[in-house]
């Protein structure tokens, strides 16, 4: 079940039906024992389960499905270049090598089966009480509950974190799908890309200098949403510049001409690689504003031009 925009997007919904939860800025993990061993599960139903060995304690929950986020902190708040150093292990042995030096804890927000009894129908409130007569084990922890979303918003920006969930306390569990009854709100907006091309540096170094991103339109084909230069520094830069060099081709893979100041110089590659961009708004015609790279992805799909 996802979350639908709230509008405008930075004021939640109020009224007396809504809960209010801190928007984490981590990775969507459901984790499953329903077929008598733990299964962790990313948005596109890749297993997880290698990277996060902490969680094999989540194995002594009989027949259960829960719903939460994998979040790694730094300086205080949940950091997504933090949890990039662990979302794409997949060797169980370094893993587990890193979970002292980049810790990661589980925050559950909800339950979808539990002893083998399906609960995708209760409303989210008795679902939430199921949750809190749970005993979850380290590094498992329950996401908090407010009851004020004007306050948690003003919180929520000045601790620097990225936003508010409202969910209505009635609605029942609609897996796969984007709800009304689920809203968010966000100080700054996130999305997932794809990468269409890339340009290099201007000192002429050769280096990774921005990378050229589209998204899916309503007929299929791909749509541009800008050029990002910021966040391409370190191991994302290194990890991109590997990668990016076998998908080289010729021309642009969009249904759509990109505008010559940013074609310019562009090595084009086929779209095959999903970033995670922060940005502050879309202009009139769909594009980002003020992109930011955080990072790689490979636990869900590239979201729809149409979601802002």
């Amino acid at each position: 079940m996802l979350a639908t925009a709230a509008t405008p997007p930075d004021r939640p919904p109020v009224g007396d039906e809504w809960r209010y939860e801190v928007k984490w800025d981590g990775v969507r993990i459901l984790a499953d024992t329903t077929s008598g061993r733990l299964r962790l599960l990313g948005r596109n139903g890749r297993d997880a389960g290698p990277a996060y060995p902490e969680l094999d304690v989540l194995d002594a929950l009989p027949g259960a499905i829960l719903d939460g986020e994998v979040v790694a902190m730094r300086d205080g708040v949940p950091s997504f270049a933090a949890l990039a150093e662990r979302m794409h292990v997949r060797d169980r042995r370094k893993a587990e090598r890193l979970m002292t030096r980049v810790p990661i804890s589980y925050v559950v927000f909800d339950v979808l089966s539990l002893y083998g009894v399906d609960l995708t129908r209760s409303p989210l409130d008795e679902r939430r009480g199921t949750l809190e007569r749970l005993d979850l084990p380290v590094p498992v922890t329950l996401s908090p509950v407010y009851a004020d979303g004007a306050l948690l918003w003003q919180a929520t920006g000045e601790q620097g974190l990225e936003g508010v969930v409202a969910k209505r306390g009635s609605s029942t569990y609609q897996p796969g799908r984007r709800s009304p009854d689920w809203v968010k709100a966000v100080h700054r907006a996130t999305r997932t890309a794809l990468v269409c091309g890339w340009r290099p540096e201007t000192t002429g170094s050769g280096r990774l200098g921005s990378l050229l991103l589209a998204a899916p339109g309503p007929d299929g084909g791909l749509r541009y949403l800008g050029r990002a230069g910021s966040g391409l520094t370190g191991p994302v830069a290194m990890d991109l510049t590997r990668l990016l060099a076998p998908l080289r081709r010729d021309d642009p893979p969009l249904a759509e001409p990109v505008p010559a100041e940013d074609a310019r110089g562009t090595v084009w590659v086929d779209p095959e690689l999903l970033v995670d961009v922060r940005y502050l708004a879309r202009t009139p015609t769909g594009r980002l504003r003020q992109p930011v790279i955080r990072g790689l992805r490979e636990d869900t799909d590239v979201d729809p031009w149409e979601q802002r």
